[in-house]
């Protein structure tokens, strides 16, 4: 089978509006949860959030173009653009033929959806923008991808809720590894800071008011995130025949069903996923430097989380580096797991652990090395990124460092 590599990176978040601000803000534990500005903002009981501030649509695209693209189609092409450049492919017909774009997301174009169902019942207009569906459908940042940069292989959404960026590069990950690819263009996008968005989060009370505190024994909820991070993953061979620049390995992933509840994690699903992708990956539990927790700041999943790491890893989930940096940019639902996997090639590449922040006391059910409120900087091998979703679905990526 084919080795799988990254040679590029992109991504516009809470944290910052490319790969360099974002990993300075990691590493400085910096946040960027504050209040959320935008409708009838003032009719929530949650109002904080990750959101993208002094985000400017005109900057990025013409007026044309911001009639056609939600919000995550605009996250995700920023990223991407940013993604290729770093890559420094170009695509001739038949490279073409042989890259495609699989990205994750949970709700799609969901901002529009919510700005036209209030021009509809709130403002009682009989017409929508003709639109409205490309815009809102959760595949048209894939398309719009593919059709900017004319890549003619392989491209589809994911929608598997808070796994859905681990599942797209999970799935782009296969088809290098298989032949069936040479290169893809995967990750994940996400914008659902509105107020259907978090008025329907409220509904599930596991929502955050006053912050994100993972593995913190006061923590009190989730706090979500806006944004996208998109990379390009790449054959080796094709890669180190272009004198391309590595920035990590993937070397396994696995994916699994709990099958047992609707909202509630289970540990042996959890667990289930990290084995099967140490498997895969061809590593055991003690080559394991980092793991980039899924780490919500829900009492039950950082609880259900840590001791499935424990399951997982034995005795080397002792000495194995955990966080969570959902605590600094937010939950980005379908797009988290790509500003994570940030994180996750940052610890490998370059040795920088980011942080768990917010963390003031320790929860003996969550009784592992957290990475509390400062980064570190240690060289390691090998990493893993978790993600694991409602409806029992867990995704999990190895990698290793080149």
């Amino acid at each position: 089978m084919r080795r799988v590599v990254i040679t590029g990176q992109g991504t516009i978040n809470a944290l910052g509006k490319d790969v360099k601000s974002t990993l300075g803000a990691m590493s400085n534990g910096a946040c960027g949860i504050d209040t959320l500005e935008f409708a009838n903002v003032d009719r929530l009981n949650v109002s904080i959030g990750g959101q993208i501030k002094d985000y400017r649509a005109e900057d990025h695209f013409s007026r044309q173009e911001i009639g056609l693209y939600d919000p995550f189609t605009q996250f995700a092409l920023i990223a991407a653009k940013e993604a290729i450049a770093q890559s420094g492919l170009e695509f001739p017909e038949e490279l073409a033929t042989h890259t495609g774009v699989i990205l994750g997301t949970a709700g799609g174009g969901l901002t529009t959806q919510d700005e036209n169902y209030r021009s509809v019942y709130e403002d009682g207009k009989n017409r929508v923008h003709p639109f409205v569906v490309p815009r809102l459908m959760n595949n048209a940042a894939a398309s719009h991808i593919s059709m900017i940069y004319g890549l003619n292989g392989p491209s589809f959404t994911v929608a598997s809720a808070c796994a859905s960026s681990n599942h797209a590069m999970g799935q782009a990950y296969h088809m290098i590894r298989s032949g069936m690819s040479e290169v893809m263009i995967t990750g994940g996008s996400e914008s659902m800071l509105c107020f259907g968005g978090i008025k329907a989060w409220e509904g599930l009370r596991v929502m955050s008011k006053d912050g994100c505190r993972p593995f913190c024994a006061t923590r009190n909820g989730m706090v979500q995130g806006e944004g996208a991070a998109v990379f390009v993953f790449e054959d080796y061979e094709h890669a180190k025949a272009r004198g391309a620049d590595i920035l990590a390995e993937l070397i396994g992933f696995a994916m699994t069903s709990d099958a047992s509840d609707i909202v509630m994690p289970s540990q042996k699903g959890a667990a289930s996923a990290i084995r099967r992708a140490l498997r895969d990956a061809n590593v055991s539990p003690e080559d394991v430097g980092y793991i980039n927790a899924h780490g919500t700041a829900t009492a039950a999943n950082d609880r259900t989380e840590c001791a499935a790491i424990r399951e997982a890893l034995g005795a080397a989930a002792d000495t194995v580096m955990v966080s969570s940096t959902k605590a600094m940019h937010g939950h980005l639902i379908g797009g988290t797991g790509g500003v994570e996997l940030l994180a996750t090639i940052a610890a490998v590449k370059d040795g920088m652990i980011a942080p768990t922040i917010n963390h003031s006391i320790a929860d003996p059910e969550c009784n592992l090395d957290v990475v509390p409120n400062t980064a570190r900087q240690q060289k390691i091998n090998v990493a893993i990124t978790n993600a694991f979703a409602f409806g029992g679905l867990n995704a999990v990526l190895a990698l290793r460092k080149v």
